[in-house]
């Protein structure tokens, strides 16, 4: 059986500065594994239990000279606790229909993809995005990867896409039709991925990076108890 003490360590990179996608007045950086490396997924989950993260098949962890606000967080899923908001949330989604698909496109998701970025971020960068950006965003070929409807009678409501690692899910990115807003979509998945984590015996699930001062990235906390990477190792985040 193959250990990860038998790989080949990946020759690391890092970019030059650019400007905070996330935080206005702010430059990024990242460190990246070399495009050309050979990857796996049982890589990949050592990479990730080390903060990195995946956008497509690209493998990254952000290091800004003067920041270090981008921070990994994940859900030990054992100790999960549902606020009553999200007992609501849950409840109200009971109504869903719930499949896996593979990761590879479709026209129905690619639609409901432009319409989400349309509405929620507009002008982001995002803007439209051909099929062949769409996928290569979501999709890696060395990834174990799902694609998960919600699905309100036939009518696509979410798609959730997701990772699976030997001791996790990884929550990639999701996106939903705008009129169902007032289900919390969003929400909705990864109180599904925390599920799916549980059935299948797993510890966690990884939520990727969260940013104190970003708007955007609040609902993160909102999952307790909530750990976070910081230097070296995971901790527990202290409620804010």
């Amino acid at each position: 059986m193959t250990t990860e003490a038998h790989f080949k360590k990946p020759l690391l990179y890092i970019s030059a500065p650019t400007a905070c996608s996330y935080l206005p007045d702010q430059s990024s950086s990242m460190i990246f594994i070399d495009p050309d490396a050979e990857m796996n997924m049982a890589l990949y989950g050592r990479l990730i239990r080390n903060g990195f993260r995946r956008s497509g098949g690209f493998v990254y962890t952000p290091k800004c000279s003067q920041c270090q606000e981008c921070i990994p967080v994940r859900i030990p899923v054992l100790d999960f606790q549902h606020s009553t908001a999200q007992r609501r949330i849950w409840k109200r989604g009971h109504s869903f229909t719930v499949t896996e698909r593979a990761p590879c496109f479709s026209d129905e998701h690619f639609r409901l993809y432009q319409h989400y970025l349309t509405s929620r971020h507009p002008g982001g960068g995002m803007d439209n995005p051909t099929p062949e950006q769409y996928v290569s965003f979501l999709t890696a070929d060395w990834a174990d990867t799902a694609f998960v409807e919600f699905r309100d009678r036939q009518r696509l409501v979410a798609v959730a896409i997701v990772d699976y690692l030997d001791d996790g899910l990884s929550a990639v990115y999701t996106y939903f039709d705008p009129e169902y807003a007032r289900f919390s979509p969003g929400k909705l998945a990864v109180l599904w991925q925390i599920q799916e984590t549980l059935k299948q015996n797993k510890d966690y699930l990884y939520l990727g990076y969260w940013i104190r001062h970003c708007a955007k990235m609040q609902y993160k906390t909102d999952f307790t108890p909530l750990q976070a990477f910081r230097n070296g190792y995971w901790q527990s985040l202290a409620p804010l």
